[in-house]
Formats: structure tokens, C-alpha cells, sequence
């Protein structure tokens, strides 16, 4: 997670989504940073408003789901970005119900895709996560967790991102 905290120049490059998705995300956004050395470029998308309401406190452990690759771009073959797209798909619908947890933040780019989800239990989230994905083909993703309460690794993101 120490490359989302690099000092990188981002900007917004869409203001929002199209059409909000349901639950605690009101808006959400996309950002590039391009890497000072190698000039690959990172993507982000990341929840840039949520819903009225919302406390971050209802959901104190952070779970990103690790999914590396090869590429010499440094960004996924389509194929592989549609396998990507396909796990995020199965589990939106079933982490994201009855408040379990939400999706954040997700970065893609170096040759890494990461998903930062906020959940009100690791263990929960992971036996969920494990029961969406038991009669699916095993997707190739490492999984890391710890309690962030005050949400630092959401919260170090949005202040590094210029609008």
C-alpha cells in the first residue's frame, strides 16, 4: 500500500460516475498519477462522495484484495482486466449488502490491481468473499487486513489527489 502514499502528482480526470451506484457511495471518481521515472501511468477510481448519512466509523477494518500481473505497459491485458472486472462484479452485490462493507478505493496500474474495501469485519468479509467465490474458478488475488478505523489509507489517497 506504500505506492498509494508515494508522492505523486494526480489529478481528477472525471469529475464523477455516470449513474452512483447504490449503497454509501454517492459519487465516484477516477484520478491518474503518471510515475515520475518510468512514465506508466496508475489509475484510480475512488469514492469521492458518500451518501448523507454515512459514517466511515460503521466499517473499521480495511480488506485490499491484491491481484498482480505481468504487462510491459504496466497496465492489464484486456483479457485479464475482464477477468478483474468479472470478481469485482460477483462480489459487489454480496459484500456491499446489509452494510457489510464497501469498495473505496481501487488502483490499477505497475503491473498490480488493488481493492480497498471497508468492512465492519474482517473475518465476516473474508468468509463472505470465500462463500462468492467457492464455485468460480480460482482467481489469482492475495488478501490484506488490518483495523483502520479512522480509514488512513482512504483518507492519505484523497489528500493526495488534486482537483
Amino acid at each position: 500500500m506504500k505506492r498509494l502514499l508515494v508522492a505523486l502528482a494526480m489529478s481528477i480526470s472525471a469529475a464523477s460516475s455516470a449513474t452512483p451506484p447504490a449503497g454509501d457511495a454517492a459519487v465516484w471518481a477516477t484520478a491518474t498519477s503518471t510515475h515520475a521515472t518510468n512514465g506508466r501511468v496508475i489509475i484510480f477510481r475512488f469514492v469521492k462522495e458518500f451518501r448523507v448519512g454515512f459514517e466511515k466509523s460503521t466499517l473499521p477494518d480495511r480488506v485490499i484484495l491484491v491481484w498482480r500481473y505481468k504487462s510491459e505497459s504496466g497496465l492489464p491485458a484486456t483479457t485479464e482486466r475482464e477477468a478483474m472486472d468479472r470478481l469485482e462484479d460477483l462480489l459487489a452485490p454480496i459484500v456491499e449488502k446489509q452494510g457489510l462493507a464497501m469498495l473505496a478505493l481501487v488502483s490499477t496500474g505497475e503491473n498490480l490491481r488493488e481493492w480497498t474495501y471497508y468492512t465492519k469485519s474482517e473475518e465476516e468479509f473474508v468468509q463472505v468473499l470465500n462463500g462468492a467465490l467457492a464455485q468460480q474458478p480460482r482467481f489469482p488475488i492475495e488478501i490484506h487486513a488490518a483495523s483502520d478505523p479512522g480509514w488512513t489509507t482512504y483518507e492519505g489517497f484523497r489528500k493526495s489527489v488534486r482537483e
